[in-house]
């Protein structure tokens, strides 16, 4: 995605991005604020970085599966998954 007129760091929309739309963030100078054009969110770079934090726990495991469920009131087992492996 091409980037025009966007502040120092690309950012991605944190209420796009909780419903799998990837939209890049513009940066108002005047305002020092971020915008998305699709969902009219607004935020400082603190606030999008906050809720970019919160969304990266959705995908936090991504090259992770579970090998174990545990037992009562134990926390699952993870290990690294292997590409073509089942």
């Amino acid at each position: 995605m091409a980037q025009a007129a966007k502040g120092k760091l690309n950012f991605r929309c944190p209420r796009c991005f909780m419903r799998d739309i990837d939209i890049d963030m513009f940066f108002d100078a005047d305002k020092k604020e971020y915008y998305c054009l699709r969902c009219n969110f607004r935020g400082t770079e603190e606030e999008v970085e906050a809720l970019n934090e919160q969304v990266k726990e959705k995908y936090g495991r991504l090259r992770e599966r579970v090998t174990d469920f545990g037992a009562d009131n134990r926390p699952p087992v993870f290990a690294p998954h292997r590409r073509g492996e089942q």
